[in-house]
């Protein structure tokens, strides 16, 4: 899912810092964290598409009730929010979790993998935590779990977010972390700082990578209607073939990242995923559709990518006596890591993976609704190592595929860099 560029950045961990947590911070973490393998392993094997994560948002609800939280559920259909109240003054931060799973059908070797099937798209597929979500809920409850225990010494007040519907929603149905904002999530209390990680399969267990600014792409979907003529498949001629129109258009889109776009100023992807023509072999139809993905890191460069695929499409099109009718949707923004807060606060990942684990990286074309997020609070999203040790990157299974694999190994880090988060943003206020 991720390629990376490596860049060490080594800072300086505060020894006041590491003084202001409490003596039994680490063997509380310690003690938590075969909970959080116990957790990861049943979320992982009772996998829930978005807005349809019922049983687990429940079960993640029942869970921090029975600590003494207050806990807000179902928000955004069947997300969940959590407040703490720590004994000491200070400010209001978020940290969150995505909890939904992906139409994929399992092929891992692993005891708890999912044998879950349901109708997604008129098809009985399998469904499949192919993304690491389900890591992501085990960690944040193991957060909850050890931030309770210190709550005499928490400073301030810990909101924490457990969102549905991350990989986008069912037809046209709200969800996700916009949904999420627009129910409150982040206002009463008014949350000051959202903080969040992903695991990555790619990247060496219990290393923490980072990037200050734009860290991940916007994410926009686009389908392209192309009509033409039918004719019979013996006589092109006679019609005009939206087919060959449409393999025009999509050499096209491509000569609009490597002839038209600066990518020495960010990257740019447009990817076709999917194209619909035709019933019969001899027969040329009067339409074709195509959907993809584009896929920016600047806002100027997104809009003009936008121009660019509308003018190719309705051009080539004319050209060759075809229509073309282009349509495109946002489905995320550019996720952006407040310099400010990065700066502020990469003491605590450092604290929390050890100096020679903390490295900075490139940006990453992949995308994240926790962008909405950071367009009402200053926000800092991270990634969480999870390649077993010996394993080469480059082959490792990515994202989103049937034989996603992640070591567990480096649940702690996880657990860690949260709490110290807590205690080290208050620092800065």
């Amino acid at each position: 899912m991720r390629k990376k560029t490596l860049v060490i950045f080594l800072f300086f961990a505060s020894a006041v810092s590491a003084q202001q947590m409490p003596a039994n911070y680490s063997k509380l973490v310690t003690d938590v964290t075969p909970k959080v393998v116990e957790w990861r392993r049943y979320f992982h094997e009772h996998p829930e598409l978005s807005n349809r994560e019922v049983n687990t948002g429940a079960y993640i609800a029942s869970y921090l009730k029975s600590l003494g939280l207050e806990v807000k559920s179902p928000i955004a259909r069947t997300g969940v929010v959590a407040v703490l109240k720590g004994g000491r003054p200070g400010p209001v931060v978020a940290l969150r979790a995505d909890i939904d799973a992906l139409p994929v059908t399992e092929r891992t070797p692993v005891p708890f993998a999912s044998k879950v099937t349901t109708s997604y798209g008129g098809q009985t597929v399998g469904v499949m935590h192919a993304c690491g979500h389900d890591s992501h809920i085990a960690m944040l409850m193991g957060t909850a779990t050890v931030l309770k225990q210190m709550q005499q010494q928490v400073p301030g007040t810990v909101v924490f977010l457990f969102q549905p519907a991350e990989e986008g929603t069912p037809g046209t149905e709200e969800g996700g972390a916009p949904l999420m904002i627009k129910e409150g999530a982040l206002d009463n209390p008014k949350v000051e700082a959202v903080f969040g990680l992903h695991i990555a399969a790619s990247i060496p267990v219990g290393e923490i990578w980072y990037k200050s600014g734009a860290f991940m792409a916007s994410s926009d979907w686009f389908t392209i209607k192309v009509k033409g003529r039918g004719a019979h498949g013996s006589a092109p001629w006679m019609g005009i073939d939206p087919i060959t129109t449409a393999a025009q258009i999509i050499e096209g889109l491509q000569h609009i990242v490597s002839r038209e776009s600066d990518i020495t100023k960010a990257p740019v992807v447009v990817s076709v995923g999917a194209i619909h023509s035709g019933v019969r072999s001899n027969i040329i139809p009067e339409t074709c559709e195509m959907i993809g993905t584009i896929r920016t890191l600047d806002s100027k460069m997104q809009k003009e990518v936008h121009e660019r695929i509308k003018n190719t499409a309705e051009h080539i099109a004319a050209s060759c006596g075809a229509t073309a009718e282009v349509s495109i949707e946002t489905k995320t923004l550019v996720t952006y890591n407040d310099p400010a807060l990065v700066k502020k606060t990469l003491s605590s990942l450092v604290t929390a993976a050890g100096a020679d684990k903390t490295k900075e990286m490139n940006w990453i074309t992949g995308s994240e609704d926790f962008s909405y997020y950071g367009e009402k609070v200053p926000s800092f999203f991270f990634d969480l190592g999870a390649l077993p040790k010996g394993k080469d990157p480059k082959t490792a299974p990515s994202h989103h595929t049937a034989d996603f694999y992640i070591d567990e190994s480096g649940f702690d880090v996880g657990v860690k860099a949260f709490c110290q988060l807590v205690f080290d943003y208050a620092k800065t206020k």
